[in-house]
């Protein structure tokens, strides 16, 4: 490096073209020649044009990518459905009601109704589709509701167009074909235990408190021109509603009513742990409620009363199978 800086920079300039030219040629590039002005304002040299990686030093010559070869081995697909007991139905929530038992009892009960529909659309087997289940479908609807590829879907095995298709995944297939109509009197009986799934009522963003809202109109030197400044939201969040935090102190000089607090500690870890509970979207998820009993079945009015509360508003669509007894009705692997 020493013996480099002594030369002249005419020297180290040529050494610097002698390089690149032979990098140039050994990497089988076509240099490009440009001038470069130097200190001497008479004096020009012509050097290649290399394309280069301003993010390597090491290496500065940008070489073509090599393709790396493709992966054939993919890994198999596994089906992580759970099991149900047994094939279950679809209906639709209609409200709550008080039943009255022949002994005076008062129950509490949810009342489901069933459309035209829970009718068989497939049957899938282990050696077709790799797992045993029974796609069901529900709730008829006309042509137009549906695209075409769930209309010819619906078509191949002669179903009605249906809005809602769901599987049940069962330890047997046998004795299910497509087109097949699923009566509820042979599946349920008055007693039963039954798992009932659904979406919750959704209720939005929650746990935001807001207590100042403050606006400034700023009137500027020009008596004709108005101007206004940002607007100042000041908002508390808070956890009350969502997860059910308790407040603080109303009176005795409290500042904290409905202030969410603390949420960790600032050098160590210097961060908000993931999981934290605060002010977020609440409801509209999925939710299973199981071991409810059936209190009664009316043929008739083609209702089944349920004791209990059920997820969703009325109208909400859901989903009733045979509660799961691990031991009993299900294996316990």
């Amino acid at each position: 490096h020493r013996k480099n800086s002594a030369l002249s920079p005419f020297v180290q300039v040529s050494q610097f073209t002698q390089a690149a030219m032979s990098v140039a040629s050994i990497s089988s590039i076509k240099p490009h020649f440009h001038p470069i002005r130097l200190s001497p304002p008479t004096l020009r040299l012509h050097t290649p044009k290399i394309h280069a990686s301003a993010s390597s030093f090491l290496c500065p010559l940008h070489l073509p990518k090599i393709p790396r070869p493709l992966n054939t081995h993919r890994p198999s697909t596994q089906i992580t459905m759970s099991m149900e007991a047994g094939i279950g139905v679809m209906g639709t929530k209609l409200g709550m009601m008080s039943f009255f038992e022949p002994n005076g009892t008062v129950v509490p009960v949810t009342v489901v109704g069933f459309r035209e529909g829970n009718i068989v659309t497939q049957v899938k087997t282990e050696a077709t589709d790799g797992y045993d289940a029974v796609q069901v479908g529900y709730r008829r609807v006309r042509d137009r509701k549906l695209t075409k590829p769930e209309m010819g879907h619906l078509e191949k095995s002669g179903i009605i167009p249906l809005r809602h298709l769901q599987e049940f995944r069962l330890q047997s297939v046998e004795g299910f074909e497509p087109n097949q109509r699923l009566v509820l009197e042979e599946l349920f009986n008055e007693g039963d235990l039954v798992d009932v799934s659904g979406t919750t009522i959704g209720k939005g963003f929650q746990d935001q408190f807001f207590v100042m809202y403050l606006r400034t109109v700023v009137a500027l030197r020009s008596a004709s021109v108005w101007g206004y400044s940002n607007e100042l939201l000041l908002q508390i969040s808070c956890g009350i509603k969502r997860h059910n935090f308790k407040r603080g102190l109303m009176t005795h000089g409290s500042k904290s009513h409905r202030q969410l607090g603390s949420i960790g500690a600032g050098t160590t870890p210097g961060r908000v742990y993931p999981g934290k509970k605060m002010p977020g979207r609440m409801g509209g998820t999925k939710r299973k409620i199981r071991k409810l009993k059936i209190v009664k079945i009316d043929n008739d009015l083609k209702i089944v009363m349920i004791k209990g509360a059920l997820p969703g508003k009325p109208g909400n669509l859901l989903r009733i199978t045979p509660a799961k007894i691990v031991g009993k009705n299900i294996p316990k692997s």
